[in-house]
């Protein structure tokens, strides 16, 4: 019960992200001349850091802010009435007690079922609102990929079902797709110490050590 709502929030959100991420059309291909060129981008990664996104996950932290400090004072009046049961229960008759059992038992139940809605309804519009950032990203990130003559573009977003296990830093074009996207949207840059957008996403792979 303690916990941040926006902190919670932001974890699940990772999930709807990435499926979200996964529902984005494929660009129609053309017959490329010559030695086939790679890139890989961090597509989420992108999208959450893009100027326009961190203002909107900003404006929806806001907007979410009084509905977490209504449910924190709840948890917080939940601490004190346990710890006064605790401390007087032996003190408390049996009526009394049970009284404040089930007063503290009703609290506890209002507080889940408030952040369990708080935290669906900001999944909710956290969702609605990457899907139509993605759309929009995905139409630069093609764009950029034509002009820069790659003939395939890679997302290393999944960690589980990424099949890239070593790429080269220099085919990793996902801060040069929000350069580009930040200057298409005229976006300007967040705020110094702005909260950072959620983004569930992995750097470019590595080569392992050598043995």
């Amino acid at each position: 019960m303690k916990r941040s709502l926006a902190l919670i929030v932001t974890l699940a959100s990772g999930l709807a992200l990435s499926a979200a991420a996964q529902t984005l059309p494929a660009p129609a291909a053309a017959t490329p001349a010559g030695p086939a060129k790679i890139a890989i981008v961090a597509f989420q990664m992108a999208v959450a850091q893009t100027n326009e996104g961190q203002r909107n996950f900003a404006d929806l932290q806001k907007k979410y802010a009084p509905r977490e400090a209504h449910i924190k004072g709840l948890a917080d009046e939940i601490d004190t009435l346990t710890k006064q049961l605790q401390a007087q229960g032996d003190k408390l008759s049996d009526a009394e007690r049970a009284n404040r059992t089930k007063t503290l038992d009703e609290k506890k139940k209002k507080a889940q079922r408030e952040l369990e809605d708080a935290q669906n309804d900001m999944n909710g519009e956290m969702q609605e609102m990457y899907n139509g950032l993605a759309s929009k990203v995905y139409d630069v990130l093609a764009s950029y990929a034509q002009q820069q003559g790659f003939t395939l573009v890679l997302d290393i977003t999944q960690q589980q079902q990424n099949p890239v296990l070593w790429a080269n830093e220099s085919t990793v074009i996902t801060k040069q797709v929000i350069d580009a996207y930040n200057v298409k949207s005229g976006v300007p840059a967040p705020p110094q110490g702005q909260p950072a957008a959620p983004a569930a996403s992995r750097p470019a792979p590595k080569a392992p050590a050598a043995r």
